[in-house]
């Protein structure tokens, strides 16, 4: 059997709100003829570069534990430590500062969005490549 990933799906209180923070936040936008509206129980998002997608999905139960899965995410033009600014300036919560954490440039760091979703920022290609 082959598959393939269709898209990520979010669990939320309230999808509208939930995608449009993550739309901001990855420069995502909707899918084009389906704009995402206040009151809509599902909302999907696109990556115009890759096309990647989110699902947020609206649950009757808040998010209880830590993620099971959860989104890496990498800069694509700026450094780790000037996302990770702007990351916090969008509003995400700080969970773990892990910069460091196998020597000198190395590590991620753990936050969590609106709901308590955890993802994570890691380093750029272009750091990587150093």
């Amino acid at each position: 059997m082959t598959a393939f990933v269709s898209h990520t799906t979010i669990d939320c209180r309230n999808a509208y709100e939930l995608s449009e923070w993550w739309k901001a936040l990855l420069g995502y936008v909707d899918l084009d003829g389906d704009p995402n509206l206040p009151g809509h129980e599902e909302c999907m998002i696109r990556d115009p570069e890759s096309g990647h997608r989110l699902l947020f999905i609206e649950v009757p139960e808040d998010k209880a534990v830590k993620n099971r899965l959860h989104l890496d995410l990498r800069p694509r033009t700026a450094s780790r430590d000037e996302e990770v600014e702007t990351v916090l300036a969008h509003g995400a919560t700080l969970v773990a500062d892990l910069r460091g954490k196998y020597g000198p440039g190395t590590g991620w760091v753990v936050f969590a969005d609106p709901e308590g979703n955890e993802f994570c920022m890691l380093r750029s290609e272009a750091e990587l490549a150093r």
